[in-house]
């Protein structure tokens, strides 16, 4: 059995072992489930003052697009800067800006909820990158596909958990309750990153320093030319974006949970199930996936592309679905396929890329699936509230854009399997970089 086929390290043992990817994942659980708290409140919000689906489409970009703009230099700043630094500072921002939604109260303050949104989600893009690339400083090779399943098991649960809760807590105490509880959040989270030991990066090579140097521009450059260089990796890094092309249904949900399957105040209870529901799948997917491919590169890239067929059959069915109990089957089903795509496409770009490179790896990743996940939410929120689209036929094209990159995915694996054993023996091993690697900050 080679290296990259050998027996991933188990969930529990990982956890046990590990005391800073254990610190880091708590930290991750008590934010995430906080986030879920504040994204049910700020739609119920909305719905409230607007009536519009085009509000909340509206605020599912803006938590979106500014990674498309900022996301470059985000990476650029992993790669350069403490990235245990990073995630605290972006925590302990965050928490202090969602205070700032307890301020709307009427209708003509709702572009406050947009100005802060829109702050949130800019921090947002400097932590992401940084998490990413600090996993495999703080895991082994064995470790990493659980590392990252665990991680996406752990969104997924605070999703269910955290909004069915924050369904249930905003529909009983409103949603200033649900800002509060995120706000807390964030702090928890950066005092739990703040005694992790995340290794320092790779001492830079002294040169001459220019402009372009301090714009971030050079390393923006030498990221490029390293994907230029790896059309493989360009492969990895679009799949999430694939996904993003049916990223309407995040939209959807909420105006089926509101319009199709109403309960609870503004239709916020059954919004919060159908979240849930959606957290409930992609707990699933990982945990199965895990199963059936052990370490291998190939076995991951062959789920990747069942994955996508299983988010578009699953939505398709959703677009039929006469009850809300089948609903929540459904979204279930699909979002089961989303999280292997997405837990598979991030361990197999950690596997391949060198650390020095990931930080902008990962940050050019999130910039390319947020844009393309704005595009199809604009997009739906356009049709549905022109009367172009009814909510059920817009789950069912976006059922068959689920199917598009699938298709794509299918047709260029042979060319991802070239030389793939040679492949698999040159790629990088996690935490054999440069020896500074191995020396912790204070």
């Amino acid at each position: 059995m080679s290296r990259n086929e050998s027996q991933s390290i188990g969930y529990v043992e990982l956890l046990k072992t590990n005391r800073d990817f254990r610190r880091l994942w708590f930290g991750r659980i008590i934010s995430q489930a906080g986030d879920w708290f504040n994204s049910v409140a700020l739609f119920t919000l909305l719905l409230r003052f607007t009536s519009a689906g085009t509000s909340v489409g509206y605020i599912l970009i803006i938590k979106l697009l500014p990674t498309f703009f900022v996301g470059p230099l985000a990476g650029v700043v992993a790669d350069r800067f403490s990235r245990k630094t990073i995630m605290i500072a972006t925590d302990l921002f965050r928490g202090f800006i969602v205070l700032g939604f307890l301020l709307v109260t009427r209708a003509d303050q709702v572009w406050i909820v947009y100005a802060l949104t829109i702050a949130e989600a800019v921090l947002s893009t400097f932590f992401e990158p940084a998490e990413s690339a600090a996993v495999p400083s703080i895991v082994s090779r064995d470790e990493l596909i659980s590392a990252n399943a665990l991680s996406g098991a752990t969104w997924s649960v605070t999703l269910a958990v955290g909004a069915a809760l924050g369904g249930l807590v905003t529909d009983a105490f409103g949603v200033s309750t649900a800002f509060v509880i995120d706000s807390i959040s964030f702090f928890i989270s950066a005092a739990f990153i703040a005694v992790v030991r995340v290794p320092r990066l790779p001492a830079r090579e002294a040169k001459a320093f220019s402009i372009a140097d301090a714009t971030g521009l050079t390393d923006f450059i030498e990221g490029a030319r390293y994907l230029k260089a790896n059309p493989r990796v360009m492969a990895l890094l679009l799949v999430k974006s694939g996904w993003g092309m049916g990223g309407g249904v995040l939209l959807l949900l909420t105006i089926f949970g509101k319009q199709i399957f109403p309960l609870g105040r503004d239709g916020s209870a059954s919004i919060g199930l159908l979240y849930a529901a959606r957290g409930l799948g992609a707990l699933i997917g990982p945990f199965i996936g895990r199963r059936t491919t052990s370490n291998s590169p190939r076995a991951m890239r062959r789920s990747i592309t069942v994955a996508f067929f299983l988010s578009a059959i699953f939505y398709l069915l959703f677009a039929q679905s006469p009850v809300l109990a089948i609903a929540i089957l459904c979204v279930m089903g699909a979002h089961a396929g989303g999280s292997i795509q997405w837990v598979f496409s991030t361990t197999l770009l950690q596997m391949t890329v060198p650390n020095r490179f990931l930080g902008r790896v990962f940050a050019l990743e999130l910039a390319l699936v947020t844009l393309a996940m704005s595009a199809s939410t604009y997009a739906t929120g356009w049709g549905l509230d022109n009367n172009f689209l009814s909510a059920r036929t817009a789950a069912m094209m976006l059922g068959f854009a689920f199917a598009i990159p699938g298709l794509v995915w299918l047709s260029i694996q042979s060319w991802l399997d070239i030389d793939d054993e040679r492949a698999d023996e040159d790629s990088p091993i996690i935490n054999a970089e440069p020896a500074a690697e191995t020396s912790f900050p204070e």
